[in-house]
């Protein structure tokens, strides 16, 4: 016996549906127009699952709650949406035989009908935690220097991480990059570690020359550096590889040493702060509030594993000239499926968005079923978008987490007026080619009935419990 469902999508009333056990939908067709949504349900029954709908036009006719679509209120532009590519990811995609390497790569970054569009790769410079071992461009014996960097040299990268960027570039040419470290050179630090420690000030200059060539010598591998991050987690020093760092000394770093430099050089490589958690707004709003440090940084990122994704706004608010980014934030291998599904949409998809920034990425790419390789001290419990196995790929949940966004949002896309009701969270956006993508997830305990309402015109769509919903209009 079918239940029947009425499922409505805006900007016009869609149609009556009816649901089969498997949860597909039988399309009602009333004026011969249709619209795509993609669901994803939080039992895992469906999965980025293309559903057709029929259009139709008419009046609100029940009381259920209204979002409203606002295309005339417009907040950020998006640059994209997808993962870090940690040296461990790019281990493991090399060892995939060269015909699933091709489709895994042409399904995550490319452009059709089968791909999910990823457009945004984070990047170590130098090592990882997800990495399979600890190392830095220009690492020397206990005790040694190299003020002139001639030992600088990126043979680790180009063992691996080039060359899958490579492939990736060649898929999708506009793919953004930002390289963020984690250590410098130990021996630029003052406790001579890879573990912790902070960067010592008559290296600052030094430091800086080494960041200049990294962005150099990567860009004459054909991989430009859309941006950098000063420091992964500037307040967490005991990661390995990590680095402690001031807001007072990334400050100084910025205004006295790295902005000149880039300046001087030509570098274009947008220059990022905090790269760290949202329960410390201080620390980006404090360096930011110091004019001489200003002038050359682009915005903030954070990560969410304290704190709420609302600092980012507290940032805007302070300082709505510069761009926020969300560039981290993992899956554990304790989660479940619908936990972090919903969690990780409401927050890292539709709370960051919501929240100014221009970018969501999911950390990290790919782990093997162990969730190596990682450094010794590194993250053992950080569960990638797949599970690579040789050649075998399974597809996580943060992969789906990512896939509602990216494979829809292109960049240069704007956030747009949306509303939310007391269980249905949402984002909207316009993308440029004039679509408007609205994502929603349903964080009620049981199903939930909502309308969409744009122009005049409205939908109403039924969710399960947990559902994350991607509509294209």
């Amino acid at each position: 016996m079918f239940k029947p469902v009425l499922l409505i999508i805006s900007p016009l009333i869609l149609c009556f549906c009816s649901k089969d056990k498997t949860g597909a939908l039988d399309q009602a067709v009333v004026n011969g127009e249709t619209i795509n949504v993609w669901v994803t349900h939080a039992d895992q029954s469906l999965l980025l699952n293309k559903q057709s709908l029929a259009i139709n036009s008419g009046a609100v006719n029940n009381t259920y709650p209204v979002i409203d679509i606002d295309t005339a209120t417009r907040y950020q532009s998006v640059d994209g949406f997808g993962y870090t590519l940690t040296g461990g990811s790019a281990y493991l995609i090399n060892q995939m035989d060269v015909t699933a390497k091709s489709a895994l790569l042409s399904e995550l970054f490319g452009n059709t009908e089968k791909s999910i569009g990823v457009n945004y790769l984070r990047i170590s410079i130098g090592a990882s935690d997800l990495s399979s071992s600890v190392f830095s461009y220009n690492d020397l014996p206990a005790g040694s220097t190299d003020t002139t960097l001639n030992g600088f040299s990126l043979t680790y990268d180009t063992l691996e991480l080039v060359h899958v960027l490579k492939q990736i570039m060649a898929i999708n040419p506009a793919l953004k990059i930002m390289g963020s470290p984690w250590s410098p050179p130990t021996w630029m630090k003052d406790n001579n570690s890879s573990i912790g420690g902070s960067l010592l000030p008559r290296y600052y200059r030094l430091y800086a020359k080494y960041l200049v060539k990294y962005i150099r010598q990567m860009q004459e591998r054909g991989i430009g550096i859309d941006a950098i991050t000063i420091q992964n987690e500037p307040q967490h020093g005991g990661n390995n590889p990590s680095m402690l760092m001031s807001a007072l000394q990334q400050a100084d770093f910025i205004k006295n040493h790295l902005g000149p430099l880039f300046q001087q050089s030509g570098i274009k490589t947008r220059i990022i702060i905090w790269d760290h958690n949202c329960d410390n707004p201080n620390y980006p709003i404090s360096i930011l509030n110091d004019p001489l440090a200003k002038q050359y940084i682009d915005g903030s990122a954070f990560h969410l594993y304290t704190g709420d994704i609302s600092a980012l706004s507290v940032v805007h608010s302070a300082h709505p000239d510069k761009a926020l980014y969300f560039t981290e934030q993992w899956t554990g291998k304790n989660g479940t499926f619908s936990g972090d599904l919903q969690w990780h949409t409401n927050n890292v998809i539709i709370g960051s968005m919501r929240n100014h920034s221009k970018i969501a990425l999911e950390w990290n790419l790919a782990n093997d079923p162990s969730y190596g390789p990682h450094t010794a001290g590194g993250c053992t419990e950080c569960k990638g978008a797949l599970t690579i196995f040789g050649s075998t790929v399974t597809r996580n949940v943060a992969y789906y987490i990512i896939a509602h966004a990216a494979k829809f949002v292109p960049a240069g896309s704007v956030r747009i007026g949306s509303g939310v009701t007391a269980n249905i969270n949402s984002v909207a956006f316009l993308t440029p080619d004039g679509k408007k993508i609205i994502i929603l997830v349903n964080n009620g305990s049981g199903e939930e009935s909502v309308n969409i309402r744009l122009n005049g015109r409205w939908i109403k769509s039924q969710m399960k419990s947990g559902t994350v919903a991607t509509f294209v209009i």
